[in-house]
């Protein structure tokens, strides 16, 4: 290969974080830091890393977290993805947020539930017509011979919900990531990262440093 990946450094200029600077609530934190991402303008700020696994291996993908609260982050998608299928074999998946541009990650680990089927309907009737046909349309992470057959697929899902409201596939609904740990990470000079890890301890959050 001809690319020399060595040469691609970047020194970190961050002020840092203190745990004095922290949040005692890891919500509240994350809210600050997607504020300033959205304030920054990244690209997609709300993209996120979803790690999932079953005995076959691990897998990664972006999907888009939609909302969070004090209890968890939701995100939405078929329930016949290969995801889905991971996560009914195993609930424990983590996050990433990678946020490059302000020097930051935010990481969580947990497990995770369906939202309420209403819930999803709430959401699924806030999305663009076609991207609601575009839903009905795909059988996720199924073999395909050709671009061809989506289109086709596609043209007959629209053709068939022509009139009227495009209901939520029965196949189709949100996820709620449940934090067990939920670490903010901000770059500093010379590598010596600031990192800080909330651990749930019953009905508490604690708060430790960790060495980058």
């Amino acid at each position: 290969m001809s690319i020399d990946l060595n040469s691609l450094r970047r020194e970190f200029t961050s002020n840092g974080i203190s745990r004095d600077s922290l949040s005692k609530d890891p919500f509240i934190q994350f809210e600050k830091w997607m504020n300033d991402a959205t304030e920054a303008k990244l690209t997609i700020p709300n993209a996120m890393s979803l790690a999932t696994s079953d005995e076959s291996g691990v897998s990664i993908r972006t999907v888009l977290l939609k909302s969070f609260d004090e209890s968890g982050f939701i995100f939405f998608t078929n329930y016949g993805s290969k995801k889905s299928k991971q996560i009914d074999n195993n609930p424990k998946v983590a996050l990433l947020f990678p946020w490059v541009d302000l020097e930051r990650q935010v990481k969580i680990s947990g497990s995770v539930e369906k939202v309420p089927t209403l819930e999803s309907i709430k959401y699924f009737a806030t999305r663009p017509k076609d991207t609601q046909l575009g839903a009905w349309t795909s059988s996720q992470s199924s073999t395909i011979s050709s671009r061809q057959i989506l289109l086709s697929e596609f043209a007959r899902m629209k053709q068939k919900f022509n009139n009227g409201k495009v209901p939520l596939p029965d196949f189709w609904g949100g996820y709620r990531v449940i934090p067990d740990t939920i670490e903010f990470w901000q770059g500093r000079e010379n590598r010596l990262h600031d990192r800080f890890i909330y651990r749930k301890e019953s009905n508490s959050w604690k708060i430790d440093r960790l060495a980058p």
